[in-house]
């Protein structure tokens, strides 16, 4: 039975969401819909969902820097215009996480991610999402989504088989054309993409945890079919040897909701601002969709998301999102029954329980047209998966306690399948009320802190992620128990339990029970937890799974609070101007708290050589002048913006200040810089490392942080665009750095060695920009509807043929700055640069 049809609880006439909110779907645990709804209006206004004949049509308008909008009559054309317009755009980074998702990695790559270096990393990804089992999960859940849902996703797919196969395999990106793994996609691809994408700051991290979780006894990670040869776990072991970083791209953002008593108009503004990846399977796209008189939205969303705008506005409410400090996993820690021998028995209220054993198969490509099938089982427990960390998390004897002990992993979105109808219906809602419900009824935005505001001026926060639901009581247990405490601090991850059913999470905390706040001046987040989202009513009470409480802030998070609190340039309150220059302005904290003092303690020691690591000694006087002359932003022509950067990552790590951090002030500590030798020591190792990568500590940013995009063979182009922007490290809002580990795809790419401790990378000669600012916009509400000013820094198309692959990139390059986005009407029609009507037969099954 399929989720129940969208009642339209944004329109006055319809009726609440929650009349047909499914029995715990989205909730992680029982994803079994309810048998009836009860309809308490008969006739509910509602949107067309499948095209009523078959025939799919689309009408698409590309305006200025090729940003599409997509209308037509029902939510299947709508997903249709979009995927073939996403496709024309970035179909090498949809196809290869098709691929990626459905286990078929090592089939079309070889073993290995980086080919010849043994780290068996496609192996790990197949047999991973096998044992996560997201395809099962994805065939399972389609028939549990709304229909609008399942309209949008299979539009999605036959505009994007519609693209591929008018332009023909040999004539897409050159990154992928002619590729074996470029074909067709279904719904079901689609649907296994979203279960996978769920899981990227939980599950999808423990791959390797995952292949090394054999029984006791055993050191085989996978068997050869057709020859019973076995696969060493050794290497694999050595390689995942630590505890998994379940943010290895260090996903962050920036979202502002200010609310009538700060705006000046009175009506709702907004700020957003994603700090993502500029490459891989991570990257938004912009566009816009409409059905007459039914729906209007403008925004982006991450690549793969059907129709539906992540961040962006309609006529009557915007919203945005920050990766938050919630977690969406929980480890339990089973004590094996010692009556067998194999390990493979647990204790559950004092009960032996078998582990379910799974067994999985892949195909491994091992040369032109040769294959091998490698066979390995997976093992199950009541509270999920078992994983294997071999310094942190053992399956057999606990070095320290002598126990025989297994791990398991519980996922809350394991499965989701509330993703794409939580994202519509906040794409349809028209307040903040109707906002709001979108969390009672779903649970779907995974990993977001959510930030909204309504023309009227209202503003809410919440943190919608999926939170393993354990019980209060449970929790307070856990809290007094020394050994999970010891547990959970040494491996940086809530350990819990797992000898007690009282412990199995109950799927997800519920939306009552979540943070949230709702205000008329405004909410903000800058990845630090929700309890100041707004210093004025503190966040507390809740789960200690949502993030701490008490906590000293990150210096970006400080930077956007001292800028709301200087309010704007209208008695105080903000014009969209305001907002626009508070997100690329480039200030840095850091240097607006400790620049002067620095300065002065610099020009003190004169030429006075200062001793730093390995008995060298550096004269910093051409540090204090170069300091001297910084304008304290992060701007192209800053000089000494390097330096200061440099001297901050130093500092960082051993903060100097005279005032230490104070919970009871939280947005006022720590403060002032002591003055001391640590201090110039920090500065002197700042000025080595630039004049070890053979650069000046006068330079201006412009000089030495740049964008450089990858030739379809993972080549450095060349092409050095200049690049303004500051970083975490000083404390910037508008953020940018280095990213040179995986982007979540094989897409081949160029990257330069780091030197220790930095983002500076001496033989690329300053910072190459990989990550941060992306989907950014700064927006308000008026009397003719929204206007908003915005930008995706890294361009629409990941095609290096699009004419779209660089003109954002070059726009932002030559200064930092947004431009108009369209949303009404007359001007997309103003903007257009080309237009096509798109018709088609429907895929529908």
């Amino acid at each position: 039975m399929a989720k129940p049809t969208f009642q339209r609880a944004w329109l006055p006439t319809a009726i609440a969401l929650s009349i047909f909110t499914l029995a715990g779907c989205g909730d992680g645990y029982d994803p079994d819909p309810v048998d009836e709804v009860v309809v308490t209006n008969p006739e509910p206004e509602g949107l067309v969902t499948f095209d009523p004949d078959g025939t799919l049509e689309a009408d698409i308008t590309w305006t200025d820097y090729g940003v599409p909008y997509v209308n037509a009559e029902n939510l299947e054309s709508i997903g249709y215009g979009v995927g073939y317009a996403f496709a024309r755009d970035n179909i090498c980074i949809l196809a290869d996480q098709i691929i990626k998702f459905n286990s078929k990695r090592a089939m079309y790559f070889g073993p290995d991610r980086v080919p010849g270096s043994g780290d068996s990393d496609n192996i790990l990804n197949d047999f991973g999402y096998l044992a996560l089992g997201i395809r099962d999960n994805a065939e399972q859940g389609f028939s549990q989504i709304s229909e609008e849902a399942q309209a949008i996703i299979t539009g999605y797919a036959a505009g994007y088989n519609r693209y591929l196969a008018d332009t023909g395999v040999d004539n897409i990106a050159p990154a992928c054309a002619g590729q074996p793994w470029v074909q067709p996609i279904t719904p079901i691809d689609l649907m296994t993409y979203a279960q996978g994408v769920a899981l990227l700051p939980g599950a999808a991290n423990f791959t390797g945890p995952l292949f090394l979780a054999v029984p006791p006894q055993q050191n085989a990670g996978a068997t050869n079919k057709a020859t019973g040869e076995a696969m060493s776990l050794a290497p694999i072991a050595e390689l995942h040897s630590e505890v998994p970083d379940t943010n290895p791209t260090e996903a962050g953002s920036n979202g502002w909701a200010i609310g009538k008593d700060l705006s000046a108009t009175g009506q709702g503004m907004l700020i957003a601002n994603p700090h993502f990846p500029h490459s891989g399977n991570q990257r938004f796209w912009q566009f816009g969709v409409e059905i007459p008189g039914e729906m209007k939205v403008v925004g982006g969303s991450l690549s793969g998301m059907p129709g539906i705008v992540n961040i962006g506005f309609n006529e009557n409410v915007a919203w945005t999102h920050t990766f938050s400090t919630a977690s969406r996993f929980t480890v339990h820690r089973l004590t094996l029954d010692t009556n067998d021998s194999e390990g493979k028995t647990y204790l559950l209220d004092g009960e032996p329980v078998a582990m379910t054993r799974k067994q999985h198969e892949i195909e491994v490509a091992t040369g032109p047209g040769t294959f091998m099938t490698l066979q390995r089982s997976s093992y199950h427990s009541e509270f999920g998966p078992i994983i294997v960390i071999p310094n942190a998390l053992p399956w057999g004897t606990d070095p320290v306690t002598g126990q025989q002990v297994a791990y398991a992993l519980f996922d809350a979105n394991l499965p989701n399948y509330e993703l794409f109808d939580h994202w519509l219906s906040m794409n349809l809602a028209d307040g903040i009320d109707s906002y709001k419900q979108t969390f009672v009824d779903n649970t779907g935005t995974v990993f977001n802190n959510a930030m909204m505001v309504d023309k009227d001026g209202n503003t809410f926060f919440t943190d919608g992620s999926s939170v393993p639901n354990i019980r209060p009581d449970a929790i307070a247990a856990w809290a007094e128990n020394p050994l999970y405490q010891g547990l959970s601090q040494q491996a940086g991850l809530f350990i819990f339990p797992g000898d007690d059913s009282g412990f199995i999470p109950q799927g997800t905390v519920p939306f009552s029970e979540a943070p949230q706040l709702e205000r008329s001046d405004f909410v903000q987040n800058s990845n630090d937890s929700y309890w100041l989202t707004n210093p004025a009513a503190p966040i507390t009470g809740v789960s200690p799974l949502w993030g701490p409480v008490g906590n000293q802030q990150s210096y970006r998070s400080r930077m956007a609070q001292k800028m709301l609190a200087e309010g704007g340039s209208v008695d105080g309150k903000f014009t969209r101007e305001d907002l626009v220059e508070r997100l690329i302005g480039n200030r840095a904290w850091l240097a607006e708290e400790v620049l002067a003092d620095l300065v002065a303690h610099c020009d003190a020691r004169g030429t006075t050589p200062v001793s730093i690591a390995g008995d060298a000694s550096v004269d910093i006087s051409a540090s204090c002048a170069a300091l001297a002359a910084f304008d304290g932003r992060m701007n192209l022509n800053s000089v000494g913006a390097m330096l200061f950067r440099e001297f901050a990552t130093e500092f960082r790590r051993n903060p100097q200040w005279v005032n230490a951090y104070d919970p009871a002030q939280p947005t006022a500590t720590p403060n002032t810089l002591l003055a001391n030798e640590t201090v110039l020591q920090q500065l002197a190792t700042a000025q080595a490392r630039i004049e070890t990568a053979g650069l000046a500590a006068d330079a201006a940013l412009g000089e030495v942080q740049f964008v450089e995009r990858s030739l379809p063979n993972g080549m450095p182009s060349g092409v050095r665009l200049p690049w303004g922007g500051a970083n975490n490290i000083e404390g910037g809002f508008n953020v940018f750095r280095s990213n040179m580990g995986n982007d979540g795809t094989v897409l081949p790419r160029h990257t330069y060695p780091l030197l220790p401790g930095s983002d500076l990378s001496a033989e690329a000669g300053g910072y190459h920009i990989t990550y941060g600012s992306s989907w950014m916009f700064a927006m308000e509400f008026t009397a003719d509807g929204p206007v908003a000013n915005g930008l995706l820094t890294y361009s629409q198309a990941s095609d290096s043929d699009s004419d779209h692959y660089l003109d954002q990139t070059l726009l932002y390059s030559s200064q930092p700055q947004l431009r108009p986005l369209h949303f009404d009407n007359d001007d997309i029609a103003a903007a257009a640069i080309e237009t096509l009507t798109l018709s088609g037969a429907s895929e529908r099954e």
